[in-house]
C-alpha cells in the first residue's frame, strides 16, 4: 500500500474515533476558538481605523502642514503662509478662477450636549468656500449644509448614531455658546465621525488666530513635483507637503503599527496557553490510541503514517476552534460603530483578518503536535502493546 492511502486510512481511522475523546478534542477546539476571537476582536479597531483612513483623500489631492507635523491636528499655518501655499504653482483653478485650495481647522476637543447635558470628545473640522468641493464623496443624507458666516454645524453619519444627542435638530456648546446641528453628510470615510462647520466661524469661536492645513486641488497628477517643490524651497514658510491619500496612510499606519504590536503580544500570550492544551490533548490522544497503533504497524503501516495522522488531527482540531473563534468574532464586531479618542469608524473583521487566525491555528496545531507524532511514530510495536 502507497504511502498516501495508508495516510488516508489511519486518519479516518483517528477522526472515527473521535468521539471516544470528545472532551479533550473540545478543550483544545475551545483554546482556539479563545485566540482566534481575542486576536480578531482586538485587531478590528486599529484595522477599521486604518481603512477608514485609507478611504480618505482624493488622490488629485494634496494637503500643506506645518514643518515636522504628524498629526494634522498639531500642525500650525498661519493666515499670511496660507495666502502665500494658495497661489502656489500647479493648484486647480475652479470656474470663477479662484484657486482649487481650502485652508482649514482641525480641533479635537470635548464639548457638552444640550440634549442630555452629555459630554463627548469628538473632531472638530472647519470647512471653507473650497472644503466640500475638494471631497468628491462628500453628500447629505439628512437636513442642510451649514450657512458660512453662522453658528451652525453638521454631523458625520456614523456620529450622528454613535454619539446620543448629535442628531440633526440637536445642539452642542461650544465655548461661545450654543450651535445647533442643522444637517448630517456622508463621505465613506474617517470624516463620518466628525462635526463640520464654517472655518472662519470656528476659528473666532475657539479663539484660534492660525489654520491646521491647506488642502489643493492640482492641476494634474504631474503638477505635484512644482507645487512641492515651490512650497519646501521657500523657508519662510516651513512645510510640509504630502498627497492626501498618502499623507492618511502615514498617519494610520503609526497608530495601527503600535495597536499590532501590543495586540500581537496578547495573542502569543494566549496562543502558548492553547499550544500547551494541544500538547497534552495529543500526548492523551497517542496514548489512548496505543492498541490501534500496534496494530497498524503489525499489518504494515507505516510510523510516518501514523505521525502524519497526529498532525493532521491536531490542525481539524485547531482550524475548527479559529473557525468558531472567527465567526463570532465577525458576527459582535465586524461593520459595528466604535470611538477611539475623537475618531468614529466601524470595526472591521476581513476574510484576510479570518486567513491569518487559521495560520496561527495551523502553526499552534504543528508545533502542539508534532512531539507526540514523532512519539506515536517512533514506538515499536511491542511498546505500543505494553503502553496499553
Amino acid at each position: 500500500m502507497n504511502m498516501f492511502r495508508q495516510i488516508v486510512v489511519v486518519s479516518a481511522l483517528n477522526f472515527r474515533n473521535l468521539r471516544r475523546r470528545l472532551w479533550g478534542a473540545l478543550v483544545s477546539v475551545a483554546g482556539m476558538a479563545c485566540v482566534s476571537g481575542v486576536l480578531l476582536s482586538m485587531l478590528s479597531m486599529p484595522d477599521g481605523l486604518h481603512a477608514a483612513y485609507l478611504r480618505v483623500g482624493d488622490p488629485r489631492n494634496a494637503i500643506v502642514v506645518s514643518r515636522g507635523t504628524i498629526w494634522e491636528i498639531n500642525s500650525t499655518i498661519a493666515r499670511d503662509k496660507a495666502r502665500i501655499i494658495m497661489t502656489a504653482p500647479g493648484i486647480a483653478k475652479a470656474g470663477d478662477g479662484s484657486p482649487m485650495a481650502d485652508p482649514g481647522l482641525m480641533a479635537g476637543m470635548p464639548m457638552r450636549l444640550v440634549k442630555n447635558n452629555a459630554r463627548t470628545w469628538i473632531n472638530l473640522r472647519g470647512f471653507g468656500d473650497k472644503g466640500v468641493m475638494l471631497q468628491p464623496a462628500f453628500h447629505m443624507v439628512a437636513g442642510r449644509m451649514f450657512r458660512p458666516g453662522t453658528h451652525e454645524l453638521i454631523v458625520g453619519d456614523l456620529a450622528r448614531f454613535q454619539v446620543a444627542g448629535m442628531a440633526v435638530g440637536d445642539k452642542v456648546i461650544l465655548p461661545d455658546g450654543e450651535w445647533p446641528i442643522v444637517g448630517a453628510f456622508a463621505t465613506g470615510d474617517v470624516l463620518d465621525g466628525q462635526l463640520v462647520g464654517d472655518t472662519e466661524t470656528l476659528m473666532l469661536s475657539l479663539r484660534r488666530k492660525a489654520y491646521n492645513t491647506v488642502t489643493v486641488r492640482l492641476a494634474s497628477p504631474e503638477a505635484y513635483t512644482a507645487f512641492r517643490s515651490a512650497l519646501t524651497a521657500n523657508p519662510a514658510l516651513a512645510v510640509d507637503v504630502m498627497r492626501l491619500p498618502d499623507w492618511n496612510i502615514k498617519v494610520s499606519k503609526d497608530f495601527a503599527q503600535f495597536m499590532h504590536v501590543i495586540v500581537y503580544g496578547v495573542g502569543i500570550i494566549l496562543a502558548v496557553g492553547a499550544l500547551f492544551g494541544c500538547f497534552n490533548t495529543m500526548y492523551a490522544a497517542v496514548g489512548s490510541r496505543a492498541q490501534e497503533i500496534a496494530t497498524l504497524r503489525a499489518l504494515g503501516y507505516s510510523g510516518l503514517a501514523v505521525a502524519v495522522s497526529v498532525l493532521l488531527e491536531a490542525a481539524l482540531l485547531s482550524v475548527t476552534g479559529a473557525l468558531i473563534g472567527a465567526l463570532i468574532a465577525w458576527a459582535l464586531y465586524d461593520g459595528k460603530l466604535s470611538g477611539l479618542g475623537s475618531d468614529v469608524f466601524t470595526l472591521t473583521v476581513s476574510p484576510a483578518m479570518i486567513g491569518m487566525a487559521l495560520l496561527w491555528a495551523m502553526a499552534v496545531a504543528f508545533l502542539g503536535g508534532i512531539l507526540p507524532s514523532l512519539q506515536a511514530a517512533g514506538g515499536t510495536v511491542s511498546d505500543a502493546l505494553r503502553a496499553r
